[in-house]
């Protein structure tokens, strides 16, 4: 058999194995194992298992994922949250839908230290719901704006989604983080523009909150202060080559430890619980690259990346159309199976696709967290969907209709990043220009 042909086959037989419910990371190193022993031999498939494991889970660059899922998890089970959601209710709270602004607000803030989506979704599902539901908000925009903003963690830095992409595709994590940067604000802005039009044809959706003083204001603006510092101090570690990513982590968990000691928001339980839970997410993540790079070996043995780069740009189509196309497929794939995984799973074999047709590397990243975003809050697999259906007991249809007026946010940021992709080059251009 044909090694490209046999290649193929075995990875629709891995599409299959990931309905088993199996660890998708076991799943591709089992695969990866078996195609590599069948194709090369036993021996060097043995091999080959032992060198990846040992690579990844020794690897210093991949330390940078327990720091800042770390720094995330403290900002999940302490206080930080609702302290942000507070400030921007006081802010807007009084004008129509000013509680669900406020849950943009305080969730794009929040995601300067919590890279997960899934984290800031059942944060907001926790703090900003019961909230809207005090003050008469229907559940078809409260829940569905809970569940759009976990979506912005692709994006914002830190997010834990353009790491795993920088190292795959072996870009600077830190031009990732400024090149996200402003398509996520862009995101967070129209999903604002969205909640005041939405209220303006249905004002009963969402009725007004107390107006509060500007000294009640001013007094609530410290606790976003002190995020908006580690904000700058993590992001602009990176970006000036201060810190490693690594370092720079660590040193936003510091703060957000120390932070929430001042607070007095952490007990020794929920300490112990974030470490669990960071470092249980941690080792998942680490088991993916790991279960990626024995499959990824044994995809370059069979040439398959190759052979789909030179088909795919033979196609008589525009690089746009065949682009779309790339990202019908991420998002298609990314619908039945983790889009996390089936991204560690396609990129590398359409990245030297998007090289070939002359797209950065850095816009390519940025419109894969995009797609991804859509395809969180997408059935049937919907992850963001189903923590807030979980916390809330609101059912799923409910969610899925307060969802789609977001989407079209979403859809209208990659429609802007493929007309004007400097929305997403300009900064790493000006702040980290290459040489």
């Amino acid at each position: 058999m044909n090694e490209a042909v046999f290649g193929i086959a075995l990875l629709f037989f891995l599409l299959m194995f990931f309905f088993t419910g199996i660890e998708i990371g076991f799943a591709m190193a089992v695969v990866g194992f078996l195609g590599f022993a069948h194709l090369v031999s036993f021996k060097a498939a043995v091999d080959l298992v032992g060198r990846d494991l040992f690579e990844v889970f020794s690897s210093y660059s991949y330390t940078v994922f327990p720091v800042f899922l770390f720094m995330g998890q403290i900002g999940f089970a302490s206080g930080i949250a609702g302290r942000l959601y507070d400030t921007a209710h006081k802010f807007i709270g009084h004008v129509p839908g000013g509680l669900a602004m406020a849950t943009v607000v305080g969730a794009t803030a929040f995601k300067a230290i919590c890279g997960s989506a899934t984290a800031t979704a059942a944060t907001f599902a926790s703090v900003a719901t019961p909230q809207m539901d005090r003050y008469g908000y229907q559940r078809i925009l409260s829940t569905g704006v809970v569940a759009s903003v976990g979506t912005l963690g692709c994006l914002i830095p830190p997010s834990v989604f353009l790491m795993i992409l920088g190292i795959i595709t072996e870009q600077s994590i830190g031009k990732l983080f400024l090149a996200g940067l402003a398509p996520g604000l862009i995101t967070a802005f129209l999903f604002i523009l969205i909640i005041f039009g939405w209220t303006r044809i249905s004002p009963n959706i969402a009725p007004k909150s107390e107006r509060y003083t500007w000294k009640e204001r001013a007094r609530s603006l410290p606790e976003s202060g002190w995020v908006l510092l580690i904000f700058l101090l993590v992001v602009g570690g990176v970006m000036t080559g201060w810190f490693t990513p690594t370092e720079s982590g660590a040193i936003g968990t510091l703060c957000v430890l120390l932070l929430t000691f001042v607070k007095k928001d952490m007990s020794p339980k929920k300490y112990v619980s974030a470490a669990k839970d960071s470092l249980r997410t941690a080792a998942m993540f680490l088991m993916l690259l790991a279960g990626s790079a024995i499959l990824g070996h044994f995809i370059a043995a069979t040439n398959i990346p190759q052979f789909a780069s030179d088909w795919i740009i033979s196609l008589p189509l525009h690089r746009h159309l065949i682009m779309i196309m790339i990202c019908l497929i991420y998002l298609v794939g990314g619908s039945f199976i983790d889009d996390i995984a089936f991204m560690v799973l396609a990129t590398p074999i359409f990245y030297p696709t998007v090289l070939k047709l002359g797209y950065d590397p850095i816009w390519f990243c940025i419109l894969l967290a995009v797609t991804v975003m859509i395809g969180v809050v997408v059935p049937p697999v919907a992850i963001c969907v189903f923590v807030v259906k979980n916390i809330t007991k609101t059912p799923l249809g409910v969610i899925y209709k307060g969802v789609i007026p977001f989407l079209l946010a979403i859809a209208v940021v990659g429609i802007l990043l493929f007309l004007f992709p400097q929305i997403a080059l300009f900064l790493p251009d000006m702040l980290m220009p290459k040489g």
